[in-house]
């Protein structure tokens, strides 16, 4: 996976942490999650903060 792959990236998001409110979630967090899936492979230099908010509001989907 890809920083831009919000959408799979959010499914996985979704299995690790089943409790959490992912609006709650801080992006220095959440930018550690990501990179800590299983499959994922991107350079970390390649998040900024609309890559992080576009994966919380699908991960916010995933959820609904």
């Amino acid at each position: 996976m890809k920083w831009t792959d919000v959408n799979d990236i959010a499914i996985e998001l979704v299995d690790a942490h089943p409790d959490v409110d992912p609006l709650g979630v801080r992006f220095t967090d959440l930018r550690e999650w990501v990179m800590g899936l299983a499959g994922f492979d991107d350079d970390p230099e390649h998040c900024g903060e609309k890559i992080l908010e576009a994966i919380q509001m699908a991960w916010l989907d995933e959820i609904d």
